[in-house]
């Protein structure tokens, strides 16, 4: 058997696996013990070899980045930062019409900033806002786009969950990623804004004859000095955490530190905490951080039994000799990954394709930073569209009656994945958009 062979034997039985309930890194670790066995015919050495590789991955420093990140995240979520940040923003834009989702879209954008989790934007979100705009007057198949297609921004907009994985396994810095993504991030809000606008201008009655009232009644409940004194603790967490790393003051790991520190500090502040909520926010930071480092291990190993089998080089001299330009290679690993998005889950998808991939990127010499974000955007679409979507799933899991149904999250939540679409071509065309 061939490397190219056995690289698309074991991609096809890594998805059939995961596509039948089997967790991906038991799945990967198994399908990368089989093959290391296979290529070296001595069952001690490929057992050597993984676990060498391992022991190599997880020494890595820049590890104590996931729990610290995963902690201000769990720590944010239980403060009820989230629906006084929509407070705010509903405040700031109360005399646009479409203001209530536009409000929404820029809640979830600082919301992500500070938590990283696609998830927890879209459950929290949809018991906050979703029943503002439809009480509103808003359609409620808009009202749940909104929310759904939003909560992408938070694996996008760092500290990513997402983009700490990418980092590790294509081996760039999570520093120099997050960077990078501030600004894709914050202009698929404003896309996603802007078409909020354009339906409150040319289809008024779908943002809500009621949404003025929304707004004057937003008016009685808050002033400039209640918003700014709201909104001042969590830009002030944002600042430290991205403008340290930005600005080179703190090092990724060292950001994490701070991060999760102030999140605890106005947490407590806010008097949310209970040694009930802390006792559960640090389990569940133990469970996540554990699940993400088995996760990278896993692709480790996978990667190092691709490595040996060839695989690499043989798809190399096949996309040299069948002509593929830097471009057609971009068209189909975007393609690849819409499609796996109908059937995986973002990580999973991560996980299976960049060790394959990443070897052909170096090869034409692409910057791994800029595809890193390019990638998590492609791949976020996915949490958007059906069968799978999970964050169609969540927001009609979190919703308090049947009377919107899950096709409608998805019609929904399709421009949204359209505009990001059109984000992911136009940082491909336009790559210097993409700074670090």
């Amino acid at each position: 058997m061939t490397g190219l062979e056995m690289g698309i034997l074991s991609t096809g039985l890594i998805l059939l696996f995961v596509i039948l309930g089997m967790y991906i890194p038991v799945v990967l670790t198994l399908i990368s013990l089989v093959g290391a066995w296979m290529i070296t015919s001595n069952f001690d050495i490929a057992i050597f070899l993984l676990t060498q590789k391992s022991v190599e991955t997880i020494s890595n420093q820049e590890f104590a980045v996931i729990p610290l990140f995963v902690l201000m995240g769990l720590l944010v979520s239980v403060s009820d930062i989230a629906r006084e940040t929509f407070g705010v923003a509903n405040f700031i834009f109360r005399k646009i019409s479409g203001g209530l989702g536009v409000a929404t879209i820029a809640a979830n954008a600082v919301f992500a900033s500070i938590t990283g989790v696609s998830i927890a934007s879209a459950a929290v979100f949809t018991k906050v806002a979703v029943p503002e705009m439809i009480r509103f007057g808003y359609h409620p198949r808009l009202a749940v786009g909104i929310v759904a297609g939003s909560s992408v921004l938070g694996m996008l907009i760092p500290p990513s969950i997402l983009l700490i994985v990418y980092a590790f396994i294509a081996q760039v810095s999570v520093g120099s990623l997050f960077v990078a993504a501030i600004i894709p991030g914050f202009i698929l809000a404003g896309f996603y804004a802007v078409f909020i606008l354009a339906i409150g201008k040319y289809r008024p009655e779908w943002v809500g004859a009621g949404h003025a009232a929304a707004q004057s009644e937003a008016d009685e409940h808050m002033t400039v000095g209640t918003a700014l004194k709201l909104l001042a603790p969590i830009v002030g967490l944002v600042i430290l955490v991205i403008g340290g790393i930005y600005g080179g003051i703190f090092t990724p790991t060292e950001s994490g530190a701070v991060g999760a520190a102030g999140a605890l500090v106005l947490t407590l502040a806010k008097r949310r905490m209970t040694w009930g909520k802390f006792w559960k926010v640090v389990v569940d930071t133990g469970h996540v951080t554990a699940s993400i480092c088995f996760m990278i291990i896993a692709a480790s190993m996978y990667s190092s039994m691709l490595g040996l089998s060839g695989v690499p080089t043989e798809l190399q001299n096949w996309v040299v000799s069948s002509g593929f330009s830097v471009v057609a290679l971009i068209c189909v690993y975007i393609a690849i990954v819409i499609i796996l998005g109908t059937l995986l889950d973002s990580v999973s998808i991560i996980l299976i394709v960049l060790p394959i991939f990443i070897p052909l990127l170096e090869f034409f010499q692409l910057d791994l930073v800029w595809f890193g974000v390019l990638s998590i955007i492609v791949v976020e679409i996915g949490l958007l569209t059906p069968p799978l979507g999970i964050a169609v799933f969540v927001v009609k899991s979190c919703l308090p009656d049947d009377e919107i149904s899950l096709r409608d999250i998805f019609l929904g939540a399709m421009p949204f994945g359209l505009i990001m679409l059109f984000v992911a071509v136009l940082i491909t065309v336009f790559p210097a958009l993409i700074v670090y």
